[in-house]
């Protein structure tokens, strides 16, 4: 099994920024590798979406809605992925879903993927 620990979430006024961090971690074992790692967002009524994505060897996948504003990075050895949030509009509040995929560990050679119990993020305008 693998665990997801988001953090970096809160308020913030549009305009502003914030920077969320995911870290994975092996609850009983440990991570061999990680093929992609994600960021997805729900907000109230409407369908998970993805923000932004990232391969293990560096390539980038983003919304066209957060185009120009949000980075995402990753640091393989540590197993970390960051989003940084730049000129947030008020239609960026949702909760803010960590997605690990292809995930292979060692006592599971399998690849699974694992999601983050998940952030709030509100942009008040």
């Amino acid at each position: 099994q693998v665990r997801l620990v988001e953090s970096g979430g809160g308020l913030v006024q549009a305009g502003g920024s914030l920077r969320l961090s995911c870290a994975a971690s092996g609850t009983s074992g440990i991570i061999f590798s990680i093929n992609a790692m994600g960021w997805y967002r729900q907000a109230p009524g409407k369908q998970r979406e993805l923000v932004a994505a990232i391969s293990s060897g560096g390539t980038t996948n983003y919304a066209d809605s957060v185009k120009g504003r949000f980075t995402i990075s990753r640091v393989n050895a540590k197993n970390t992925v960051y989003l940084q949030m730049t000129s947030l509009k008020p239609e960026d509040t949702a909760v803010y879903y960590c997605n690990a995929e292809g995930v292979v560990t060692d006592t599971d050679l399998r690849k699974r993927d694992y999601w983050g119990q998940g952030t709030q993020v509100t942009v008040s305008s």
